[in-house]
């Protein structure tokens, strides 16, 4: 109940504030596990993803904020969860797993950090992980404007992507930056598109 309170006055925000522009939505799948992978630019972006889909979007979120006394309440109702940053938490990516295998949907920002300008940062290896072991599609999304108030915010949803041919095998680290780097590609050729 609370998810989607919060998640309805956050969809008016981006609506009548930042008068947002989405185009793509039909490639958000309706059902089944799938990652939702953005660039990351600011603290709205977590909100603005999970109100682009009429499901439940798990956030890993950085372990800083659970150690803030109203966040480490109010994460967990928002269904995100911990991850420690510049590390392979595996107690995190079993989390992400568990969610994918139930069918549900995952959020992940594969910078994992915000890009302080308009470039996108390299992305952590993580994202490349969690998408091979859970052998579910990966939703490539861009965010393009500055979430000033009343300025456009473009939202561009591009087909969900798959790497079959990365299924199965112990994936080297290299692998793992390849398929990272093909995340983030489409993410930039959506950019890009405006």
């Amino acid at each position: 109940m609370f998810y989607w309170v919060v998640r309805q006055i956050f969809s008016l925000i981006f609506r009548f504030l930042f008068r947002w522009e989405i185009a793509g939505r039909e490639h958000l799948p309706s059902k089944g596990g799938c990652i939702l992978c953005s660039n990351h630019i600011s603290w709205w972006d977590p909100p603005l993803i999970g109100c682009l889909t009429k499901r439940i979007v798990h956030f890993m979120s950085k372990e800083e904020m659970f150690q803030i006394p109203v966040f480490s309440k109010i994460m967990p109702l928002l269904h995100a969860f911990p991850v420690r940053r510049n590390s392979a938490d595996r107690r995190a990516i079993r989390r992400a797993l568990e969610i994918l295998k139930s069918g549900e949907v995952l959020g992940i920002f594969p910078e994992g950090t915000r890009s302080r300008t308009d470039e996108l940062l390299v992305p952590h290896s993580g994202v490349a992980l969690i998408a091979i072991k859970s052998e579910v599609p990966v939703v490539p999304i861009a965010i393009i404007g500055s979430f000033k108030i009343l300025r456009q915010i473009k939202v561009r949803i591009g087909a969900p992507i798959t790497f079959p041919e990365y299924y199965g095998l112990k994936n080297k680290a290299e692998q793992l930056e390849e398929v990272a780097g093909k995340i983030m590609q489409e993410i930039d050729r959506l950019r890009k598109r405006g």
